[in-house]
């Protein structure tokens, strides 16, 4: 059974949030739109389908919907989601991650730890490193 990572944490879910949309890599964002931003947003959760490894198109919809239409919810990867992946998932503004079935939840929740610092803004941090580091 494939394991839920959500905020960094191992957690259980018997089933799925019951707001849940699912996209896959060739849908649109914007079709979403007016139902995830402002005061009267109708969707809780939007999971993003990464259907095979190499397939990186839904790191480019998490970014948009976090940084062009404020989505606010949770954003969870599924599909063929590896450790490898976890860190710049997190960066592109995903909290929750379906690991593929067999992958070890435990060594998953050390790939956050791996790098200290993104030197590129993203969505997690929107202020480049250079910018970070002006001050001291």
């Amino acid at each position: 059974m494939p394991t839920l990572i959500k905020n960094r944490q191992i957690v259980d879910e018997p089933s799925p949030p019951p707001d849940l949309v699912v996209l896959q890599p060739t849908d649109d964002p914007a079709a979403l739109a007016e139902r995830i931003s402002g005061r009267g947003a109708q969707i809780g959760a939007i999971a993003i389908n990464f259907p095979k490894f190499s397939d990186g198109r839904g790191y480019s919809i998490a970014r948009l919907l976090r940084e062009r239409y404020d989505y606010k919810g949770e954003l969870r990867a599924v599909g063929v989601v590896a450790r490898d992946h976890l860190q710049l998932m997190a960066q592109c503004g995903f909290d929750s991650f379906l690991l593929r079935e067999g992958e070890d939840a435990q060594a998953a929740l050390a790939a956050f730890d791996d790098f200290s610092e993104s030197y590129q803004a993203n969505a997690a941090q929107p202020v480049p490193l250079f910018r970070r580091r002006v001050g001291r």
